[in-house]
């Protein structure tokens, strides 16, 4: 377990509900990925992001799925792509990854408290 934190320290962390507009294939990627389009609603808009979740997901799965998404990294370039925000998950008892969602649809842009 990691070292007690405090709210503000949990408030630095922006996550944010989006919901996945576009996944594609990134054969560029060194690890198997996918180049996903995520709109978090009006405040934030339309974001990029590479997730490494092949594994458990095809590109048309993931369209129109909810996901928690931190907002407040800086973009990083993977190739040619740069990815705006991470998408977030867990990993499975293979170290693949599953998706951070929600039990019930709220509006895009929403905020994890």
């Amino acid at each position: 377990m990691s070292s007690t934190i405090t709210w503000a320290d949990f408030e630095r962390v922006d996550v944010r509900v989006g919901t996945i507009l576009e996944a594609r294939e990134f054969p560029e990627a060194r690890r198997p990925a996918y180049q996903l389009l995520v709109d978090l609603g009006p405040e934030i808009g339309h974001k990029r992001s590479s997730a490494q979740i092949t594994r458990h997901y095809q590109p048309t799965d993931l369209i129109g799925r909810q996901v928690l998404c931190v907002v407040n990294f800086p973009p990083k370039q993977i190739g040619k792509f740069m990815s705006e925000v991470l998408v977030t998950g867990a990993a499975d008892a293979q170290g693949d990854i599953v998706l951070a969602t929600l039990a019930a649809p709220v509006p895009n842009g929403s905020r994890l408290i």
